[in-house]
């Protein structure tokens, strides 16, 4: 059998395996909007704790993580330290968000904010707003994805197409079996990338300098400042101490912000549950070294690949180095890394327009049938429309991902502050939604944020400052009751 015909079997036999084994696992359930969107309210801490990794750990995580190790040294260490700030902020904010959702029947998150402040406009608005945003977050897994079957199928085949249809395929699988059937899906796909991250963070290293450290002391041998910061101050440097900080305080304060995370929260058995996730989910970080070490080993063993193409350098080694059957069995973890965290994604974007948009603001599709089948179309909608996008732009996955949380984040002074303070009203949070994301979009597509700040970071303050003097020059309460 030729190598990549090998290789790119092994993908699909664990794909549809992998697909296979989810929908036998909710084949007798009945698909109302409470069971296809949050899993009717059910599930416990392992499930759920595979569920969230399921759909936080993606092919950004595969390969991104690894790319930026290859391409910009210590600047992608702020990937490990953003999850564990989240899951700090998460042991909080969770549970009194999952309260809300059990004793009203929300949703989605903009279900919450529609509850809170009293206002339709204000939550649809969020349901716009985190459909579109989602297009791009699946465009990364999609880009991954097409970095996994290209090196696969060793350039032989037609990447864009193989990705169509294997996205397609897991599009209709969400059709299928939505919140639940995804999360039994995160049981192989997270056992699979487990494996692969140990082989290429710990047996990959051994294999050409002796041990890790062997590792590391070649590469700071060859780069004596790779692993290091620039230090304050020095002029034309991307990734300073103060990108480096405020982006982890960027992205863990919008970590649970994206539309796929509200229905994991309400799908949780209890508040408990949730707390205890936020306390074990960091283990999952370390995971992340491992993904380090494989990027600095191709930096060492591969040199020489630049900008977008640095998110191949881990599995060009192994394409270069390893047997058809290992690669194939690495590159259907990676796969199923980008496929599952994509199929959350999905199921979340058409949740909240089919009840945010469709019910809440057109009075279509309200009754429980109408609804599961509204969302279920609207999943295939959101998935053209990303697939759509990725065809006719790519970039690098690191750079949509940032995108993404510039984006997504500004939503989390609305959230916080109705939790926390009751005074803050549906005026003050718009006014400071429309600021963020406005200030967020200049500083991504026009201009680079002074003082070496990541510009998502401004976006965000001035977000929470101007909800803060609105709210203060108001006299009027909002129309909802604060969580308990």
């Amino acid at each position: 059998m030729r190598p990549e015909t090998l290789a790119l079997t092994i993908i699909a036999a664990v794909i549809l395996a992998t697909i296979a084994f989810a929908l036998l696992s909710v084949r007798r359930l009945k698909m109302d909007p409470h069971e296809f969107i949050v899993g009717s309210r059910s599930f416990g801490a392992l499930l759920l704790w595979i569920l969230l990794a399921g759909e936080i750990y993606t092919s950004f995580t595969f390969l991104g993580a690894a790319g930026w190790a290859y391409g910009k040294g210590a600047a992608t260490f702020y990937i490990l330290a953003y999850g564990t700030v989240a899951y700090c902020i998460g042991f909080f904010l969770l549970p009194p968000i999952w309260r809300l959702g059990k004793d009203h029947g929300l949703l989605t998150l903009p279900d919450l904010f529609i509850h809170r402040y009293g206002s339709k406009p204000l939550g649809i608005a969020v349901a716009v707003l985190q459909f579109f945003l989602v297009v791009p977050y699946v465009t990364l897994q999609l880009t991954g994805l097409q970095i996994l079957l290209t090196i696969a199928g060793y350039g032989h085949y037609n990447s864009t197409a193989a990705v169509s249809i294997a996205f397609i395929l897991m599009a209709l699988f969400v059709f299928t079996a939505g919140l639940r059937g995804t999360a039994w899906a995160s049981v192989v796909k997270d056992t699979l990338v487990l494996g692969a991250v140990l082989f290429a963070g710990i047996a990959i290293p051994i294999r050409f300098f002796g041990s890790p450290l062997g590792m590391i002391d070649r590469v700071l041998a060859a780069h004596p400042h790779w692993m290091t910061l620039p230090p304050p101050g020095m002029t034309n440097a991307a990734y300073t101490v103060p990108w480096f900080v405020t982006t982890i305080l960027l992205s863990g304060v919008g970590f649970f912000m994206g539309p796929a995370n509200a229905p994991a929260i309400y799908s949780a058995k209890n508040a408990e549950t949730l707390r205890r996730n936020m306390i074990f989910m960091p283990l999952y970080q370390l995971v992340l070294l491992f993904v380090f070490f494989a990027g600095f080993t191709a930096l060492a063993v591969v040199p020489g690949l630049k900008g977008p193409a640095a998110d191949q350098s881990f599995m060009l080694l192994m394409q270069h180095y390893y047997s058809p059957a290992a690669l194939g069995i690495v590159a259907s973890a990676g796969c199923l890394a980008a496929l599952l965290p994509a199929s959350t994604l999905l199921l979340g974007a058409a949740s909240v327009f089919s009840k945010n948009v469709l019910g809440d603001w057109l009075n279509a599709a309200t009754g429980d049938r109408e609804r599961t089948m509204a969302t279920r179309v609207l999943v295939l909608v959101v998935a053209f429309l990303a697939l759509a996008l990725w065809i006719l732009f790519k970039t690098s996955l690191v750079d949509l991902l940032l995108f993404y949380y510039v984006g997504v984040t500004q939503l989390a002074p609305g959230v916080i502050f109705a939790i926390a303070w009751p005074r803050v009203g549906a005026g003050a949070v718009a006014a400071g939604l429309v600021a963020g994301e406005c200030l967020g979009y200049f500083f991504v597509h026009f201009a680079i944020a002074p003082g070496g700040i990541n510009g998502g970071f401004y976006a965000l303050l001035i977000n929470a400052a101007i909800c803060v003097l609105v709210t203060l020059a108001t006299k009027k309460k909002p129309a909802g009751v604060p969580a308990g």
